[in-house]
């Protein structure tokens, strides 16, 4: 096989891997595992999204990005597309509304107050951001960030749900898409 090839291939086997190793609940960050989630965060989260009732995703990069939200989204727009940047907002609500329904099915209970004012969003974006950290090696990753705020547990029945829901490659945009905000609005 010619070396070209070869490189080909593996890149798109690398791709594929990593595509799919969110969906199925793949990680790296022992830690996570036992750690207990950070649910005065999770609150706030839910919060600047306007509720357990009322959570839309773009209420969240309103109160996350303040005056540059319309900014964000378009930049996203640009880079991914209106029709994916659609699918991911429909994704994440998704993914909020059905962390909810775990969560009460597991008798989570969230507390009675968050642990910092959901609508700052500069500090509630700094909390997601070191809530996704990797204590190890300080790099962020989504599938850290849901362990913090829901548990491990949760987040591969989660992950389970949108691969059954809307694919592989929705999974796969929802993990690559939220790393993408939650950088942008890490340094915003």
């Amino acid at each position: 096989m010619n070396a070209p090839l070869c490189r080909r291939a593996f890149g798109a086997l690398v791709l594929c891997a990593l595509s799919i190793a969110p969906a199925c609940g793949a990680r790296v960050d022992a830690h996570a595992d036992t750690a207990p989630p950070a649910l005065q965060t999770t609150l706030a989260l839910i919060l600047a999204g306007g509720g357990a009732s009322d959570f839309k995703s773009t209420t969240l990069i309103g109160v996350l990005a303040g005056p540059n939200a319309n900014e964000e989204v378009a930049k996203l727009t640009k880079r991914h597309g209106a029709a994916l940047v659609k699918a991911y907002i429909g994704t994440f609500d998704f993914v909020v509304a059905d962390g909810l329904r775990l969560m009460k099915q597991r008798d989570f209970t969230l507390p009675a107050a968050p642990a910092l004012d959901p609508k700052d969003g500069k500090a509630l974006a700094a909390a997601l951001y070191a809530a996704g950290l990797d204590p190890s090696t300080q790099t962020f990753s989504v599938d850290n960030l849901l362990d913090r705020l829901v548990s491990r547990r949760l987040r591969v029945e989660l992950m389970k749900d949108v691969t059954v829901r809307y694919g592989r490659k929705a999974a796969a945009s929802y993990h690559s898409v939220t790393l993408e905000v939650v950088h942008d609005l890490r340094t915003a």
